[in-house]
């Protein structure tokens, strides 16, 4: 399966880069999987379900989310029957929504999509490694599933590190978003999960972490707040990770960062 998750869409500047974008790389990256986070798409916070159903009709597979999933008081009305939209699976028992996803490719089997939200520096949510435990009890790579992309929302590091080594073995891919910035370790473990810290994010990278810069930091500078912080919206770009999965086992067989537009090197 050819699969390509992309970090937090930002504001106008993402969604726009992402719809864009997202029929021609179906077609040059021969896509069968395209998962994006939408957490921070409406106007940097929350996601809207105008929002969704403008990715899914772009070629959006899945939208996974996170600790902004609520910041917009209509997707709690929506989420419920949007089964390709995904909120972290650890709020507790009788949140809306639902954690995961499986979805059925044209030509790879099926994939499932699961989002947890890690805990350190964030909120105190349930357990998130005995929550991926009980999803990865429901389907088995390379027998139930084709692939399985797991979204781990979180800030540390060393968190989303552990997390990976949890999962590694049991999924295609373990990928963190949050911090709206990509890192460098994209790579296949030694159990044959692909794995990156962080995809980074969709959006305008002329900016702190997708929020006008000039606001930011005032905000820093002063240690007060002041103006209304709000995403920056000049041009989008566009960071994720490719990963091509063993047709047989569900696992990696290539991983390679995606990185296209402003204030990105090329990938």
């Amino acid at each position: 399966m050819r699969i390509l998750f992309l970090g937090d869409i930002v504001g106008r500047s993402g969604r726009e880069a992402v719809v864009a974008a997202a029929p021609g790389l179906r077609d040059s990256l021969d896509l069968d999987l395209l998962v994006v986070n939408g957490e921070n798409s409406a106007h940097g916070f929350g996601i809207t379900p105008k929002i969704c159903k403008e990715l899914y009709s772009a070629g959006v597979d899945v939208i996974t989310t996170g600790n902004h999933i609520w910041d917009n008081r209509e997707i709690l009305t929506h989420i419920d029957d949007d089964r390709k939209l995904v909120r972290p699976l650890n709020y507790p028992i009788g949140t809306p929504g639902r954690g995961w996803a499986i979805v059925e490719t044209e030509r790879a089997g099926k994939a499932l999509i699961a989002n947890v939200m890690l805990r350190l520096f964030m909120d105190p949510l349930d357990c998130p490694f005995q929550a991926m435990d009980k999803v990865m009890a429901t389907a088995l790579l390379g027998r139930d599933v084709s692939a399985i992309v797991i979204d781990m929302h979180g800030e540390a590091t060393s968190e989303k590190r552990a997390m990976g080594h949890f999962l590694d073995g049991r999924a295609s891919l373990v990928v963190g978003t949050h911090s709206h910035v990509p890192t460098a370790d994209g790579h296949i473990m030694t159990g044959g999960t692909a794995y990156l810290t962080d995809a980074g994010m969709c959006g305008d990278y002329d900016s702190v972490i997708g929020m006008r810069k000039e606001v930011s930091v005032q905000t820093f500078r002063s240690k007060r707040r002041g103006e209304r912080m709000g995403p920056a919206d000049g041009q989008g770009s566009l960071a994720g990770i490719f990963v091509e999965t063993d047709s047989k086992t569900g696992l990696a067989k290539e991983v390679r960062p995606f990185r296209e537009g402003f204030g990105l090197e090329p990938s």
